[in-house]
């Protein structure tokens, strides 16, 4: 155990991203907006009651049921959709409209104009909730009509007899402080409105290039695969081919010149990152085929599949190397009669696979490969952990080579069962665990 050299390849690990908890934006801003107005209406709703009851004796019994009774139903309609946040602006206009029918149904109501209370209407209360109602259910120039005009209407009709038969100077100082508690609510909606938006097209902004670099990303995810395929695919292949010189050779030559041609195919049809999956046992069946491929064979073992899936990249990703993890063992472990290759494959919960490829041939130092070998750097531990997996590299002179692809990255269980035939295997296997 302890002449063994052991070379863990791990993923960088990164956080997945989050969204804020509570983030700025113009939906949330007109939803505490809402409600603030709507809980202000009912507030001076309720305050307003004592002083109504005091001069409803002064008003049409007719105007009491279809003008009074409605004006306050809307004020509650207005706090409920604001707290259900549905039909918000049509409740809140609904308010702003029949206060403006009241007020100008005022004077016409009013059974003796003579008797009428000098001292402010009870309408005049609900004024200020009037023009910030408005503020919400209108665009921001017809509010700012609403709240020039409104109290100057009731300015003027508390200047009549039926309306009081105020003086100008009190009339005209009611209206003004209507308009000026009235701009300071609109001015105060419209800024957070604003502020709100800039956060929303901040976000969007954000968003895009986010998505733009994920883009880019992406595009280099995949150049990292085309050249991981050119080089353990065709420049293996070359190399292979160079240097066939027997019929077993030539004939491993040409499947791998199949596999390449197959492989950069695949590379031109499949795009990253898009999304669809493949099931385990295809992944499992892809590289059972090239195992089948080779010779001399591996022997094979397949298990835990069950119905699973995994993104098509990750599956790209874990065949290609498997399958180039096969190649090296055919061309780097040696030809002794007593070799043993395996190759085992087995499915691990809620959704990931194991893919082992061992020898018992030559083996090698991990720690003394040139950093210019890119066979294994390059086209197994890099391409695994660029789809979101872990390998695992286990070999010393003598002894043989095992390597571990897991997806998705976690730390590879080295108990995973493999053969158990001879007992200088079983050694080997107890050395190696």
């Amino acid at each position: 155990m302890a002449a063994m050299s052991t070379r863990v390849a791990k993923v960088r690990s990164f956080p997945q991203p989050r969204g804020p908890r509570n983030p700025i934006s113009r939906k949330q801003v007109e939803s505490v907006i809402s409600r603030s107005i709507a809980g202000f209406g009912i507030v001076f709703g309720a305050q307003t009651v004592p002083v109504m009851l005091g001069q409803i004796a002064q008003a049409q019994p007719v105007w009491v049921n279809f003008v009074v009774i409605p004006l306050f139903a809307s004020l509650i309609l207005a706090a409920f959709a604001s707290v259900v946040r549905r039909f918000v602006r049509a409740a809140h206009g609904l308010v702003s409209v029949v206060y403006l029918v009241a007020l100008v149904t005022w004077p016409l109501a009013v059974i003796d104009p003579t008797r009428a209370d000098p001292s402010n209407h009870w309408l005049y209360f609900l004024l200020t909730v009037a023009t910030a109602t408005a503020a919400i259910a209108f665009s921001t120039r017809v509010a700012t009509l609403y709240l020039f005009i409104v109290p100057t209407i009731y300015g003027f009709i508390h200047a009549l007899p039926a309306g009081g038969n105020a003086t100008l100077t009190q009339s005209a100082l009611d209206s003004i402080y209507s308009i000026i508690l009235g701009g300071a609510i609109m001015i105060i909606v419209t800024m957070l409105r604003q502020a709100s938006a800039s956060v929303d097209n901040a976000q969007a902004t954000a968003l895009d290039r986010y998505s733009h670099a994920v883009r880019q990303h992406a595009t280099e995810v995949e150049r990292v695969q085309v050249d991981a395929i050119v080089h353990d695919s065709v420049l293996t292949t070359f190399i292979s081919a160079a240097r066939a010189f027997t019929p077993e050779a030539k004939e491993l030559a040409a499947t791998m010149a199949t596999n390449a041609i197959g492989h950069l195919h695949d590379a031109a049809l499949v795009p990253p990152d898009d999304g669809t999956t493949l099931r385990l046992r295809e992944v499992a069946q892809r590289i059972t085929d090239a195992a089948a491929s080779m010779s001399p064979a591996f022997e094979l073992r397949v298990r835990d599949l069950g119905p699973r899936a995994i993104p098509v990249q990750a599956a790209e990703a874990v065949a290609s190397a498997a399958t180039q993890a096969m190649v090296n063992s055919l061309q780097h472990a040696g030809s002794s009669k007593d070799l043993r290759r395996w190759l085992n494959i087995h499915g691990i919960r809620p959704t990931g696979i194991i893919v082992e490829i061992g020898d018992t041939g030559e083996g090698f130092d991990v720690d003394s490969v040139p950093t210019e070998r890119l066979g294994v750097r390059v086209s197994i531990i890099e391409r695994v952990s660029n789809a979101g997996g872990t390998t695992t590299i286990r070999s010393a002179v003598g002894k043989g080579t095992v390597v571990f692809i897991r997806w998705p990255a976690e730390e590879p269980r080295a108990s995973l069962p493999v053969q158990d035939d001879t007992a200088a295997d079983q050694q080997y296997r107890g050395a190696r665990l």
